[in-house]
This record gives structure tokens, C-alpha cells and sequence, in this order.
């Protein structure tokens, strides 16, 4: 009986570890500024997977990977995928014009003037940052530095609907 007993305590103490280890953060509930002046909440973005990358003009990393995120946004777009490219509040407006302009990004472009988006991801410092969320608003992965974008792809894809 004593066996039995400590049995059970040991599986249920192993199925809430496996539990609070398989639970996804939920992406915080804010608003984005789009460039245009548009704004756009994380609740809105629910039932599409989002990539959200923070970046700045003055980070080389940041330049490097933008044609990676532009392809994968275009590989991915008609399946229910976004993405929005957060630039930090210490950029300014004009040189973030001007980077999307040139660089003609195709996705959405936000400036975290006030440094909130970057603090309800957790206080996001580092260039770049990207998260993946899923259909139901939760975080799925983060990147410090540039993703794997090979496995960016796989992940991307397991979560979208099948074609």
C-alpha cells in the first residue's frame, strides 16, 4: 500500500513538472503603431502565427537578416502568417522610413517610440529579438541574434494549416 502510495506521488509530481513545463507564455496584450499611423493589437493577430522581430537601423545583424525575414514572410503570407518588424525606440522615424523604403520590406513596420512593446515582451534590449506566436497568442520560441532560419521555416510550417 505504502508502495502504491508513493507511486502515485511520484507520477502526479512527474505529469505537473511535464505540465508547467509544456505551457506556453501568452503573447502580452498590446498595440503596435504601424508606420502608416495604423495601430494593430496582439488580440487581433489571434489565429494567425506571428513573427515578431525588434530591430534597429544602427544593428548589423538586423540589416543581414531583414531579406531572410522578407522571404520567409513572402514564402509564408498566404497561409495565415504575419510578421512585424518592431524598430526600438532609440531609431528614428526617418531612418526607419527610409531603411523600409529602400529595402522595400513587405511586411509590417512598427517604431516603439515609447519603449512599451519592447517592455511587454520582457523588456526586449537586445537586436534582434524575434518571437513566434501561435494561432492561439502564445509564444512559441524566441531568438536573441538571428534565428535558424531551417528551422524557423519547419516551425513556422507545423504551425500553419495544411495547404
Amino acid at each position: 500500500m505504502l508502495i502504491s502510495l508513493a507511486a502515485a506521488v511520484a507520477l502526479a509530481l512527474a505529469w505537473l513538472t511535464w505540465q508547467s513545463l509544456t505551457r506556453l507564455e501568452p503573447a502580452p496584450q498590446l498595440s503596435f503603431t504601424l508606420l502608416d499611423g495604423s495601430r494593430i493589437s496582439t488580440e487581433q493577430l489571434r489565429g494567425q502565427v506571428v513573427l515578431v522581430n525588434f530591430w534597429a537601423t544602427s544593428c548589423v545583424t538586423c540589416v543581414k537578416e531583414m531579406p531572410q525575414l522578407a522571404a520567409t514572410y513572402e514564402r509564408f503570407r498566404g497561409r495565415g502568417y504575419r510578421t512585424i518588424a518592431v524598430a526600438m525606440s532609440y531609431d528614428t522615424p526617418a531612418f526607419i522610413e527610409r531603411f523600409v523604403q529602400t529595402r522595400q520590406l513587405p511586411f509590417s513596420v512598427a517604431h516603439d517610440a515609447s519603449g512599451e512593446v519592447a517592455l511587454g515582451f520582457g523588456d526586449v534590449r537586445l537586436t534582434p529579438t524575434t518571437f513566434l506566436i501561435n494561432p492561439h497568442g502564445e509564444i512559441v520560441k524566441r531568438y536573441v541574434g538571428a534565428p535558424d532560419f531551417a528551422e524557423l521555416h519547419a516551425l513556422i510550417d507545423r504551425l500553419l494549416p495544411a495547404r
